[in-house]
């Protein structure tokens, strides 16, 4: 028996140094064992590090010095020893003491704390801004201005539903992979300006030394300047509802020459499927892109199957939303339902996509010829906005 167990217990941690021997560092974002923070790719970063640092030396030098003088007090001092306690109740070098040297430490370390805040927060001459707006469960960017200014796009993560479920093995970018990442020219001032289309949420990448809330119906900025080239990794750091853990961030940083030619490809692209509002489409047509629209932004929540999460999420398999009036279900979907987790739609999908997602789901699972109206318009959804 004790040899079956010696060797169960080998091949056990043979397995576990396997396995652990597979993980690896994420490029651009969390290390294996990382106990400290990120070096960053700019010098807000490189200032925060170095800030904790100064202000860790500090308080163990504050700690050991105090704990220290107590201790061997104490211990040199003891009632064993002889020792009686002192009987005066006042010492002018003692109580000035202990309000200088404090206040004097806090000053050495405000400084230079202040100086690093007051830089984070100056947004002021930016080489390019950026609109980011966070949603349940994506990140919406729109260039203001620069070679890029008009283009507008959502990120999602791009982590395959089944290594989530445990069907297959987990990739190298595990839960911190997009379809569409945020692109920036390396050595440029980038305003990044935030607000939220549901709830808080926190857009943050720590090696470029970013975190700031974006809240509903608030404009809050911050801005960053990477100096290499890369990718770098980051997520919402809010929890802002039941996949808060899916929603990760990813930048591209690239050089001027290479900034600029994606620009024009993304614009030439963007032109390329710009969808006409007044087109007719056919219900084959509509079905077969709403399904990539469901894939995109409602299979987290409603689920593949249709039956969505019970206690969270109501299932559009024989709903009667879903087969009843088109324009209840447009209403839903374009302004979401309050005191729900049902997110408003309208300003993330265009009448098009809104249209195909709804007649999608109308013909999906078991509604395919059960409910009224099974074909929507992008007319519909123009009507109805």
């Amino acid at each position: 028996m004790k040899k079956w167990r010696g060797l169960l217990g080998a091949c056990a941690l043979l397995v576990g140094n396997v396995a652990f021997a597979q993980v690896q560092d994420m490029p651009g974002g969390p290390r294996v064992n990382q106990l400290n923070l990120h070096e960053g790719v700019t010098q807000i970063a490189r200032d925060v590090v170095w800030l904790h640092w100064m202000m860790l030396t500090i308080c163990i030098v504050i700690f050991v010095g105090v704990f220290g003088v107590m201790f061997y007090s104490m211990w040199a001092h003891r009632k064993s020893r002889g020792h009686k306690p002192a009987t005066f109740h006042e010492h002018l070098g003692v109580e000035v003491a202990w309000t200088v040297v404090p206040f004097l430490i806090v000053i050495a370390m405000a400084l230079p704390a202040t100086k690093t805040v007051v830089a984070m927060k100056d947004t002021s001459s930016p080489d390019l801004t950026i609109k980011v707006t966070g949603y349940q469960w994506k990140w919406g960017y729109e260039y203001l201005d620069g070679e890029a200014a008009g283009l507008k796009y959502l990120s999602t993560l791009s982590t395959p539903r089944a290594q989530i479920e445990n069907r297959e093995p987990k990739g190298e970018f595990y839960l911190m992979e997009v379809d569409k990442p945020m692109v920036v020219p390396v050595g440029k001032k980038v305003r990044v300006v935030l607000t939220a289309g549901d709830v808080i949420h926190s857009w943050m990448v720590p090696e470029l030394g970013v975190k700031q809330d974006a809240i509903p119906g608030f404009l809050r900025d911050t801005w960053f300047n990477a100096d290499k080239v890369g990718t770098y990794r980051g997520q919402c750091a809010e929890l802002c509802g039941k996949d808060h853990a899916f929603m990760p961030i990813v930048v591209d940083v690239l050089s001027q020459a290479d900034f600029d030619k994606w620009a024009g490809e993304q614009k030439k692209l963007l032109a390329a499927e710009a969808d006409d509002p007044n087109k007719e489409w056919t219900g084959p047509d509509l079905i077969a892109r709403g399904e990539k629209v469901f894939a995109a932004n409602c299979v987290a929540c409603h689920q593949a199957n249709g039956k969505g999460i019970p206690g969270s999420f109501p299932p559009l398999d024989g709903d009667k939303v879903v087969l009843g009036p088109k324009a209840g279900q447009i209403n839903t979907v374009l302004k979401g339902k309050p005191g729900t987790a049902m997110a408003a739609f309208g300003g993330q999908l265009n009448d098009t996509e809104i249209a195909a997602v709804i007649t999608y789901t109308r013909n999906a699972w078991s509604n395919e010829g059960k409910g009224e109206d099974p074909v929507v318009q992008p007319k519909d959804v123009a009507a109805a906005r």
